[in-house]
């Protein structure tokens, strides 16, 4: 059913175009991606959608009945509230349908009638809309998952900009709306509260329309892909992997004059294919572990422990390609140890830095990860240890992007002695016929850069960067408000540098592309890698989750040898056979959940079909849950 139909809607900003007679439909439970290179229109796309920006002709209509809300750049709240106070302002309506709740189950309790029974259907229909009765549950687990627990008594005044966009973001996934509306929701996200918001928007009931340039996001939430270009739109069903692959068969049909984005796409598509083909190995393994683990939490417990390091080593793949020993010493560092006020950061960290090397640098927020780019650039110094530096011109690109001057046009910037000729690293060209690699147009070397969009701005710095030659580039965080098109544009570039690159990024995608190394920072300290960063991710999870089934194995077999004497046949029926039986379960979802993510299977089976199954499923698994988790309570309390 359409929550949303667009027709024949155009849209002009002075002379540039962004609608141009589009029409298309959203659905229930949708989630959609929207492509584009930055100053397409995607931003003003979903303000469109929501409703706070007027068409210059056409019509959106929206379902009355269904609630819509909006996650933009820019988050504003009063900055004097704690995070505790702006979550409950933010829940007020459903604080209210609560209290409404106990009113009138007191009422009933007193005198029964149909309006009254009416009433409260209203309520509980709400509530359960929102998945609510739980809520102060919820906000506990989403502060958690978005590292918010700790300032959950800080006034918003002492966060930081990505901290409260992080509150604006846990607010609007508690609110539970019919259609959530995203603008760039990973960016100041780490890897674990992206995974986090993938599996959420994933199993949720919500309509989810997002911009993202997080390619590997797109792939894991997107049913469809809606490219947003010259005012015109294409839908491409599923994620991003199918949306390259149609892309490149478009441009494949059309003129000579798209060869070079097509050799890119063509490029990206067989990069990523590699990389799905090699996730799906590492998934058979890790189903014959778990196959394995499981057997021997019958038969034999303590070879468990064995899995458990092979795991381990698979972090510690330390077969590298080229030779070093003769490669020229960029960095060394040895024992080298780094607080941050009162915080250490890591300890007795070795390691040397090569020329020609390419290392990501990964972590959590507040890992240390800037601290260690600010250490080798010689703004900082180590609390202990030896650092040398060797004789190397380092090329450096922050989240600042500080290296662009606002008040000069771009010509100005590229050419500083008059001209119109730029030296790109010994080679003169002319500035053009350079910035149009860079996706700018011709009457844009007059323009001043202070009329630039941050994104356009990021891509000057980009442009700006690579016109000079280095030993090494260290970049922080350079894919942030970049668009899919800039980043492929880098990805080149960096993939043809001859110079050794340090990046710190949260991009996985953009990480596993670039990076044959991988520092992570993790517990104080820094591991050496030479694995993909997804594997390292895919690895860490096993082992959590090995982790924790080790635990619920041997909290388990201590609890069954105590209590199921006093448990009935029953309830040790349930405590024995329903775990096979949810994780059988869980299993199905999966699969249907990866059936209505693949074009190919839902147009075969239907998505109407699919659905049903989906709900059907997790209906059961929930009443499985609830019977399991009652007898396990109580058998706790027998023990």
């Amino acid at each position: 059913m359409a929550l949303i139909d667009i027709i024949e809607a155009s849209k002009k900003f002075g002379e540039k175009t962004i609608l141009n007679n589009v029409s298309f439909s959203v659905n229930e439970n949708e989630k959609i991606a929207i492509i584009g290179k930055n100053g397409e229109g995607k931003s003003t796309l979903l303000k469109t959608l929501l409703g706070t920006l007027n068409l210059d002709s056409g019509r959106v209509i929206r379902q009355n009945n269904k609630s819509i809300a909006l996650l933009s750049q820019n988050v504003n709240f009063d900055s004097n509230l704690s995070v505790e106070e702006t979550i409950k302002i933010g829940l007020k309506e459903i604080y209210e349908a609560l209290q409404t709740y106990e009113k009138l189950q007191s009422a009933l309790e007193k005198h029964q009638n149909n309006a009254l029974l009416k009433e409260i259907d209203a309520v509980i229909d709400f509530i359960e809309s929102k998945d609510a009765w739980n809520i102060n549950n919820k906000i506990m687990r989403f502060l958690k998952e978005l590292k918010l627990e700790s300032y959950k008594n800080r006034s918003l005044s002492t966060l930081s900009g990505g901290e409260i966009r992080r509150v604006g973001l846990c607010i609007l996934l508690l609110q539970n709306p019919d259609i959530l509306l995203l603008d760039e929701p990973t960016n100041h996200l780490d890897v674990y509260m992206c995974s986090f918001l993938e599996n959420l928007l994933k199993n949720s009931k919500m309509c989810v329309i997002f911009i993202s340039h997080d390619r590997y996001f797109i792939d894991e939430v997107a049913q469809k892909c809606l490219e947003i270009e010259e005012g015109k739109i294409r839908i491409f069903k599923g994620g991003y992997t199918h949306y390259l692959e149609k892309k490149t068969e478009l441009l494949a049909s059309l003129s000579k004059s798209h060869e070079t984005l097509l050799k890119q796409l063509k490029s990206e598509e067989e990069w990523l294919r590699r990389g799905v083909k090699a996730r799906l190995k590492r998934n058979e393994g890790r189903k014959e572990r778990l196959l394995k683990i499981r057997e021997l939490a019958k038969k034999n417990p303590s070879e468990i422990r064995k899995i458990r390091l092979e795991i381990e080593r698979a972090n510690l793949n330390f077969n590298q390609t080229q030779s070093t020993n003769r490669k020229k010493m960029l960095f060394e560092l040895k024992n080298i140890n780094l607080s941050f006020g009162e915080k250490r950061l890591f300890s007795n960290f070795n390691a040397r830095i090569l020329q020609g090397e390419r290392i990501g640098i990964v972590g959590r927020n507040g890992s240390g990860k800037s601290s260690f780019l600010k250490l080798l650039l010689g703004e900082i110094k180590a609390d202990s240890g030896e650092f040398k530096r060797g004789d190397l011109k380092i090329g450096y690109f922050d989240q600042a992007r500080n290296c662009i001057d606002e008040n000069k046009s771009l010509v100005e910037i590229f050419c500083p002695n008059g001209g119109d000729r730029v030296e790109v690293k010994g080679k003169n060209m002319h500035v053009f016929g350079y910035l149009k690699s860079f996706l700018f147009p011709k009457e844009y070397l007059d323009k001043s850069v202070a009329l630039l969009s941050g994104g356009e701005k990021n891509r000057l710095a980009l442009a700006l960067l690579f016109t000079k030659e280095y030993d090494i580039l260290i970049l922080d965080e350079p894919t942030n408000d970049l668009d899919i098109a800039t980043i492929n544009i880098l990805e080149e570039y960096l993939q043809n540098y001859e110079g050794a690159i340090l990046l710190v990024s949260h991009d996985r995608y953009f990480v596993d592309k670039i990076a044959t190394k991988i520092y992570a920072f993790e517990n104080e300290s820094i591991n050496v890698l030479h694995i993909p960063y997804t594997q390292y991710l895919e690895n860490e999870q096993e082992l959590k989750e090995f982790d924790e089934f080790i635990k619920f194995e041997e909290k388990n077999s201590n609890m069954k040898e105590k209590t199921s004497k006093k448990l009935s046949y029953k309830e040790n029926e349930i405590l024995q056979k329903h775990p096979e039986k949810i994780e059988q379960l869980e299993r199905e979802i999966k699969e249907l959940q990866n059936a209505l993510s693949n074009p190919q299977i839902y147009e075969r089976l239907g998505i109407d079909n699919l659905y049903k199954q989906l709900e059907e499923a997790q209906k059961i698994l929930e009443i499985l849950e609830n019977e399991y988790f009652l007898v396990l309570e109580k058998s706790e309390k027998e023990a």
